[in-house]
């Protein structure tokens, strides 16, 4: 009866602790008309002036071939960002090749995991998609490392290999950026003093001075605020293992300790 009971305490612990890991590392639904009403129409020319979009909007611009157009995120750690874009083409060109690149806060260009990254359109074509996952972005990682870390990221989108008769063209864009939450399979032991926002540095230090002026390049931050992650699913499995371990040493010890009487042993002649 012990053990049963036993079982059915960590059966039941078991139950409540997968619940809220399962709900936090599917992704989470954003209210696309919510966010999309104040979504930006025009997009930068440099790091300096990218256009800031927050994830869940679809931020769109218009421009010309031969530009270079930016805009700028924030990713917190756990988060798998996801960068689509869409170029509608005017009626009459020639063929093109478009090409969507993310750079980090150090305006270091980061690896897509997965996506259409640079795509070709025909001259008959009328839009052309691209799309560019990223790695999950880590709290911490060694200095030598091109790892994604928590901070700014920018999109710049271009088109490469123009020819002269295609520069100056008008064109139609739309970017959007959504991440999914990796949860603890990515958490790692260490985190960033700060985020990698351009003028972080700055407002520490005006902060430490007590000024009330800091130059922060970058004012988007993640909904919760940076380092929203620290919870993960992995403190809930470390619980989990340490609940289970406890039960196995007590139905170990149930099963192998006997009926509590030692057997008499006849005496001999």
């Amino acid at each position: 009866m012990r053990i049963t009971s036993a079982l059915s305490v960590s059966l039941l612990l078991l139950g409540l602790a997968v619940a809220p890991a399962a709900a936090d590392s599917s992704p989470t639904p954003t209210d696309s008309a919510s966010a999309d009403g104040d979504a930006p129409t025009q997009a930068g020319t440099s790091f300096r002036t990218a256009t800031e979009v927050e994830q869940g909007q679809t931020a769109t611009a218009s421009g010309s071939t031969g530009d270079y157009l930016y805009w700028s995120f924030p990713a917190d750690a756990g988060q798998r960002p996801t960068v689509k874009a869409t170029v509608k083409l005017p009626e009459t060109h020639a063929a093109q090749t478009w090409q969507v690149d993310v750079y980090d806060g150090l305006r270091r260009r980061q690896s897509c995991q997965y996506g259409a990254q640079t795509r070709n359109a025909a001259a008959d074509s009328s839009s052309v998609e691209l799309a560019c996952t990223l790695r999950t972005v880590r709290a911490w990682s060694e200095t030598w490392a091109n790892d994604p870390l928590p901070g700014t990221y920018y999109v710049r989108l271009t088109a490469v290999g123009l020819t002269t008769a295609d520069l100056g063209l008008p064109v139609g864009t739309e970017v959007r950026v959504d991440s999914k939450d990796i949860g603890g399979s990515a958490a790692v032991d260490g985190s960033l003093a700060e985020p990698l926002v351009p003028g972080i540095a700055v407002k520490s230090e005006a902060d430490k001075d007590g000024s009330k002026d800091s130059a922060v390049l970058s004012a988007i931050e993640p909904e919760d605020g940076w380092s929203s992650g620290w919870w993960s699913d992995r403190w809930v499995w470390t619980a989990i293992g340490g609940v289970l371990a406890a039960l196995a040493g007590v139905g170990g010890y149930a099963l192998t300790r006997g009926s509590g009487r030692p057997h008499r042993v006849p005496p001999s002649a």
